[in-house]
């Protein structure tokens, strides 16, 4: 097969991988250095003669997750870091002017890590399965993606790790064709973090037009930040870097050493707070700040800015089992697990309320034979906290403004160290990863055909804007029957599930 394209900013020379085509490491910014740090990204400069495409770009500088690297050490590898970041990775069958369906895929991490070019990311099973072309990216993490400057550039103060994603689109959609895709049906899916800004992006006024379907995978629209909160985190930053928060050279002008670690001390706030049974925060992360983000992106779905837009949205069963491994589990008492149940729903002195929703969690919990020790009943209040009760809520505005909304819920589970139906369980699924080295002893035995379901459904979903299959008839969501695909080895739908823990929530958050 052909294996140079020629884009509007030179040719590329990817990888001839058999029944698909690799180009890796293709620029869609300029660095973001220098002048540029803190900045909105700006458009590739052109080269002259054929560029390798072979090679991953650098990803975002982050600082190591220890924790997660202990639990899952080899899930994730170490990969090479820069501020010059901004690339993004294609996989294609063919340069055959065919306008597939393209998927675009935006990376999780809690927007202080990872990237689009890890192994359990690769894009050509997906490609070579369903006639698609896959697309992942970098964006900027932490503090060069999200710090709130008291001085912006331009009309941009923040944000400029959505401001990357955006500007990626735009590529994608003025360069695809050129790989064989479809710049007219493109699909922006991602997990976690990225499941939050598919949300933020669904609702910007920035991306409008860019995409026309969207897939959250956990994550949702409800945790962008206050722009007040978001000024707060930069002034605890700027001053744990010595510098004066309004600086803007000065925030310029720090030694990346000097970024990371400062940013390193927020993040450990985070840990500390999860190992004593405080919400999990998230420092960086979407700020609503009235260029990219005018309101809460769950907000701006209620409102219509996402309407006509078909979206399958969805959590794993037990999400938060990866966060409470990371700190070794939690072991809570009953006032404990009462307190950190009123602190999710409503705020951690209202004690009745915690012991209403304690109770109702372990009686519904036990009355489905599930296990309902203090543990499981936090797991489950955690994980409808960060991400099914969002997710709900997300479905539920979205059916006002188009009938073409589906939900889903991975039951399957890791055997590892008690993981079950983690949060990031989803991806080995989704990509057709799996079985790879590394990756197989955390998506388990006997994994691939629920895989194969998946990426058909995935693929489906790309295609028409539903994910029905010949394997699965997957019904429409709808507030009244809340219809949920349970994706396990034996998959079925169900109608509102877990809904006593849902009532919960009413009126709450």
């Amino acid at each position: 097969m052909t294996t140079t394209v020629t884009t509007s900013y030179g040719q590329l020379r990817g990888i001839d991988q058999g029944r698909s085509l690799a180009f890796k490491g293709i620029p869609f910014a300029a660095p973001p250095v220098g002048e540029r740090r803190f900045a909105p990204p700006a458009p590739p400069d052109k080269w002259d003669g054929v560029r390798d495409a072979g090679q991953f770009g650098a990803t975002s500088l982050q600082v190591p997750n220890e924790s997660l690297n202990a639990l899952l050490p080899d899930l994730i590898p170490e990969e090479p870091q820069a501020e010059d970041c901004l690339y993004l990775n294609v996989w294609t069958p063919a340069l055959d002017g065919a306008k597939r369906p393209v998927l675009f895929w935006i990376h999780g991490g809690a927007f202080t890590m990872g990237s689009g070019s890890p192994p359990l990311y690769d894009g050509s099973h997906l490609a070579e399965r369903g006639d698609v072309v896959v697309v992942t990216i970098n964006y900027r993490l932490g503090v060069l993606g999200f710090l709130c400057l008291a001085e912006g550039a331009g009309e941009a103060r923040t944000n400029f790790g959505l401001l990357d994603q955006i500007q990626a689109l735009s590529w994608v959609r003025d360069e695809i064709a050129n790989f064989g895709g479809d710049p007219d049906n493109i699909t922006i899916f991602g997990e976690s973090a990225g499941g939050m800004s598919v949300s933020s992006v669904l609702v910007s006024p920035l991306a409008r037009g860019l995409f026309q379907r969207a897939i959250p995978q956990s994550g949702a629209g409800h945790h962008a930040l206050l722009l007040d909160t978001a000024s707060d985190t930069a002034r605890r930053f700027a001053d744990l870097a010595g510098v004066a928060p309004d600086d803007l050279q000065a925030l310029r002008g720090l030694p990346v050493a000097s970024i990371l670690e400062a940013q390193a001390a927020l993040e450990q706030e985070l840990l500390d707070g999860l190992s004593q049974g405080r919400p999990p925060e998230m420092p960086f992360r979407p700020v609503i700040d009235g260029h990219v983000l005018s309101m809460p992106p769950i907000e701006a779905v209620r409102a219509g800015h996402a309407a006509d837009i078909p979206i399958l949205i969805g959590t794993t069963g037990e999400e938060s089992k990866l966060m409470t491994g990371m700190v070794g589990g939690l072991e809570l008492s009953d006032e404990a697990l009462a307190i950190a149940c009123a602190g999710r729903v409503t705020s951690p002195e209202d004690i009745a309320t915690g012991v209403r929703v304690r109770d109702t969690y372990r009686q519904a919990r036990a009355a489905r034979g599930e296990p309902a020790s203090n543990h499981d009943v936090y797991v489950a209040v955690d994980t409808d906290y960060v991400f099914r009760i969002p997710a709900d809520r997300l479905a539920e505005a979205q059916t006002a403004h188009t009938s073409q909304v589906y939900a889903y819920r991975l039951d399957w589970q890791s055997p590892l160290k008690g993981l079950g139906a983690c949060h990031a369980l989803d991806l080995p699924f989704v990509f057709g990863t799996q079985a790879q080295p590394g990756i197989a002893d955390f998506a388990g035995p006997g994994a691939t055909p629920l895989a194969e379901k998946i990426m058909d459904a995935w693929i489906a979903f790309a295609r028409s804007g539903d994910p029905s299959t010949g394997d699965l008839a997957w019904p429409r969501f709808e507030a009244a029957t809340r219809s949920t695909m349970l994706l396990d080895a034996e998959c079925r739908v169900v109608e509102q599930p877990r809904e006593q823990e849902r009532l919960c929530w009413e009126g709450r958050r």
